[in-house]
Parts: structure tokens; sequence; C-alpha cells
């Protein structure tokens, strides 16, 4: 994308907001970045300390998580195994002219982070939009946390109880809603208190591996299944063409790394747009490998009859499996902070900005109000978990809010960023990309709007 000769709302007071935008910037940044201080010089000068080979593992570990346990699902709502590659290379092409997008409009703003870009672009009320979805599918992502928790943990003890099932049923050690409540006291809560979280780094990079380990063990079970594995049917189609957007949201889920992009783009040592696109391009092919592997092998295994957590589908007394399902504990113990985090410091700079009290100035009060916070969102997400038992209808909420970062929030910055341009006559590519963006904004207003509306109406009145 050529860069115009105009600006981007550069009236005064369109920016006059950001007088702690540096400071929200440096809380917003993810634990495995380092970036260099915001200024005028700093783009593109090679300050930043991450390689091309480095950003693309960074956001090959900000897509891949615990949503890979929902992919084997998802091929199975959107009608079988060729339905669902399409559905997701489809989508891969808009999930990569996404972050390609926000890296552009973040040269153009000279802003470091998602929410900052989305404000200095497209204004004061898409701004305010924007970090408020942040926050709620932060929130949201927490209670889907803390339900893998629930799961996992539900199968571990299932193979350590001896006991017949109906005579330990009743023990209260073995309650689900108590096992959810002792981890996140005693693991969660304290490593989400802390202000900084940079030590998460390495817990994180642990959680990479383990999923991908979760996906060599779906594989596996699949090439080599268990001779106790009774055939199931296989859906060949979609029951109805509607069906195929069920998958949708477990999609945008998965592939969700927007939020943390800019960030990393920012981070590198020589931040271009060509480079840039390179780098996601070559991490969106990885995770989708991924993704596909664990969504195709899961689902064939299982078929129609696969739950919303695959690992779910497996005996409690697989020791692989088993082990699979404590790397994932692990993953999801070390992302809750992390994704907690982010939530709490858009809120954060939300407070700031509207009471007008500058960070110096509320460095007395910050850690109470940070405590309180903490401990509000940690007690919300942890009722929620533990009387939303289904993943899959917490993720049918998030995953709409997902395709807000992927489509709309970039789609708006598009035009934004292509309306402010200063030209004598337009360009074929001008009215191309201005209507690439109008269309990402209309996909992802579609399928926001679809998949909340199904979430609404079926998922949580069912």
């Amino acid at each position: 994308m050529a860069q115009g000769t105009g600006s981007i709302n550069s009236d005064y007071k369109d920016w006059e907001w950001s007088a702690d935008a540096g400071e929200r910037a440096r809380l917003l940044q993810s634990p495995s970045v380092e970036t260099v201080p915001k200024s005028g010089e700093s783009q593109g000068n090679g300050l930043g300390a991450t390689s091309a080979l480095g950003a693309v593992f960074i956001v090959v570990n900000a897509a891949l998580g615990a949503g890979l346990l929902n992919f084997p699902a998802a091929f199975s709502m959107a009608g079988g195994v060729a339905a669902g590659i399409a559905l997701q290379m489809c989508m891969l092409i808009f999930i990569i002219g996404g972050l390609v997008i926000l890296a552009y409009c973040s040269q153009a703003s000279n802003e470091r982070t998602y929410q900052e870009v989305v404000w200095a672009v497209c204004g004061k009320v898409p701004g305010v939009l924007c970090e408020v979805a942040i926050a709620v599918y932060t929130f949201g992502t927490c209670i889907a946390f803390l339900i893998i928790i629930g799961d996992q943990e539900d199968k571990i003890i299932a193979a350590l109880v001896t006991e017949p099932e109906e005579a330990g049923s009743g023990r209260w050690y073995t309650d689900r809603k108590f096992t959810i409540s002792i981890t996140a006291f005693l693991l969660i809560l304290p490593l989400s208190i802390p202000k900084e979280i940079g030590f998460q780094k390495y817990a994180s990079s642990l959680s990479v591996i383990g999923t991908w380990y979760v996906t060599a063990v779906i594989i596996i079970k699949y090439i080599w299944p268990d001779k106790e594995l009774v055939p199931v049917e296989i859906p060949t189609s979609p029951s109805t063409w509607t069906a195929v957007f069920n998958a949708v949201p477990t999609i945008c889920f998965g592939f969700q790394c927007h939020v943390s992009s800019v960030p990393v783009f920012n981070s590198m040592k020589q931040p271009e747009v060509k480079t840039w696109g390179a780098v996601v391009t070559a991490a969106m092919v990885i995770a989708l490998f991924v993704y596909m592997g664990t969504g195709v092998c899961g689902f064939l295994t299982f078929g129609a009859g696969v739950e919303q957590d695959v690992l779910l589908s497996y005996p409690s007394n697989d020791i692989p499996v088993a082990l699979a399902r404590a790397f994932i504990i692990l993953c999801v113990l070390t992302s809750y902070p992390i994704l907690h985090f982010c939530g709490r410091a858009v809120l954060e700079g939300l407070w700031l900005r509207y009471t007008g009290v500058t960070v110096e100035e509320d460095v007395i009060r910050e850690r109470r109000r940070r405590l309180l916070q903490t401990i509000s969102w940690f007690l919300l997400t942890l009722l929620l978990a533990l009387f939303i038992p289904d993943i899959g209808k917490v993720i049918s909420v998030i995953g709409g809010l997902a395709a807000c970062f992927i489509f709309v929030f970039p789609g708006l910055c598009l035009i934004q960023a292509k309306l402010s341009e200063i030209q004598e006559t337009w360009a074929i590519s001008w009215w191309a990309q201005v209507s690439y963006g109008v269309f990402m904004v209309t996909l992802g207003a579609f399928i926001f709007g679809q998949t909340t509306a199904n979430a609404i109406f079926v998922d949580l009145t069912a």
C-alpha cells in the first residue's frame, strides 16, 4: 500500500485525549515484545529488537492457543472436511489482509497499539468502541479459559480416582466447581495481581510447545486409533448453507492475533509493511496447518459426535492425552493473567482519560484501584465459568467480537486512511483499497451480527 501525502486525523483535538497514550501503550505490550519508545524518528530505522523470524514466532504464539480444542467441532458444524478447509482458506485471506492494514495504519499514525491506531485513524467513537470490545473480548476469553481448566481437570481426576463413578461422584474434592475454584484462587489470582507481567513470556513459550503437542497427539490418535474406538458417522456436507457460518466464531477466535500484532510490528528491527506482509503470511500458514491438522484429524476420529472440547472425547485413562490435558491447563493458566492484564490496561486507560487524571498524579491510588479491578474481574469470570459449563457457548459470543478485530476495525482504518490522502485524482488502486475496506467492514458486521444473534437466540436460550 502506498502511503499518500495526507495526514490522518491531524487536528490537535483528535489527539488531545492521548496525553497518557505512551503509558497505556507500554501497559499493553505483549510480554514477549520489547519495543523502543515512540518517537517520530523511530519508524523504519531499525531501532526495534525483533528480527523477522522472531516476529513470525511471536505472531504464531499469539494466534495459537486453547482455541484449537474447538476446531474439530467447528469442522463438524461446517459440514465436513471440505467445507471446513474451504472456510478457513477464504477467511485466511482477510485475516492476513487485516494484519497488513494495521501495520500500514500504525506507520501512518505513529501509534504502537491496536486501540491507539483505531483512535488515531478513525476518531473518538470507533476508538472507544474498540477499547470496550477489547475489554469484553478479554473478559469472555478469561471465562473460556476457566471452563477449559474445569474440563481438563474433570478428565484427569476421573483417571486418578479408582473408585467406581457412583462412589466417587459424591466426593466434594472431585466436584467441578471446587476444582476450578481452588485452581483459580491458588494459581491464577496471584499471577493476575502484579502490575507488570514480563515474567510470563517464558511460560507463554512453554504453552506454545504444549499446543503443538496437543496437535501431534490428535493426529497420531487418528492415524493409529484406539482399538476400543467405535466407527462413527462422518458428515460430508452441511445440513444447510447457513450451518457453515456456525464454524466462523471458532475460526475467528483461533486466528485472532490482531490486537497484539501492532506492538509486534513496531518491535521489529525493520518495521516495513512489505516485510510484515511476509511475516504474517508465514505465521498464518503455520497456524493454519496446526489448526487444520487438529480440526481434520479430530473430526475424522469422532465425526458428528465430537465434543466442543475435543480432548473430552478421548478416554480419561489415555496417558498421552492426559499429558495433553496438563499442557492445556498450563497454557490457560499462563494465558489468563495476560488476557486479564490487557483488559485491565484498557479499563485503566478509559478511567484516566475520562477523569482527566495523569498517570503521575494517580500513582498513589493506582495500586488500590488495580487490586479492586483484578479481584472484581477474577470473581466475575470465575462465577460465570462455574455456571456456564459449555465452552462452545462462550466462544460463540466472543467469536463475533474477534471478527470485529479481524474485519471491522482494520476495514474502517483502511477506509479512513485512504480518504485522508490528498491527491489530485483518485487512481484505480485507491478505489480498489477503499472498496476492499468497505467489503471488510460489511463482512465483519455480518459475521458479528449473525454469530451474536445465533449465540443469544440459540445457545444462551437453550
